[in-house]
């Protein structure tokens, strides 16, 4: 990695995650009744809790609104949930102001066009492999794991390896 990539990193204070394509696949799911269905990957979030723990806040950014993601942020212990975002740009300055940070400490990992305000906004930008060209040739980091399927979990690790507080994130599941 880059010295440019593990300074970005190591100031972050605050780390946020769109949904759909980044803690999902991208699928969405659809009930006979409408209902929508979302399937999180259980070490993504593994990952969430522990760059939560390590001292960073995390936060969830989604233009779509979905009682899955509240209950599955209420799980995480995530309380910066932001769901019906038209304008993304605007959503990621509300939560930035709510987390007492700075666009320059503040991370995003988004996966398509409407993700590019904040993606060139914050202090650290990653995205998924599926995501557009555009998209990824913007970003600061493109994990190797798809959305859904261990993206998240690869930054979350990634952050913490940077601030030095993964060997102690692992220690604690060791205790």
């Amino acid at each position: 990695m880059s010295e440019d990539l593990l300074e970005r990193m190591r100031r972050l204070k605050l780390m946020i995650f769109d949904v759909d394509g980044v803690l999902t696949d991208g699928t969405l799911y659809f009930s006979e009744t409408g209902a929508e269905l979302k399937a999180f990957n259980a070490r993504d979030g593994h990952g969430l809790k522990m760059l939560k723990e390590s001292g960073v806040e995390v936060a969830i950014l989604s233009a779509r609104r979905s009682r899955a993601v509240d209950l599955r942020a209420a799980e995480l212990g995530i309380t910066l949930v932001e769901q019906g975002a038209s304008d993304k740009g605007a959503a990621f300055e509300n939560l930035v102001v709510r987390a007492r940070t700075s666009a320059a400490a503040a991370g995003y990992m988004g996966d398509d066009l409407v993700d590019l305000p904040v993606l060139s906004r914050c202090g650290f930008a990653a995205s998924v492999p599926e995501a557009p060209e555009l998209v990824r040739g913007r970003v600061h980091h493109v994990t190797r794991a798809p959305g859904g399927k261990g993206a998240a979990r690869e930054v979350c690790e990634l952050i913490m390896r940077a601030q030095d507080t993964l060997d102690r994130a692992i220690a604690r599941q060791l205790a």
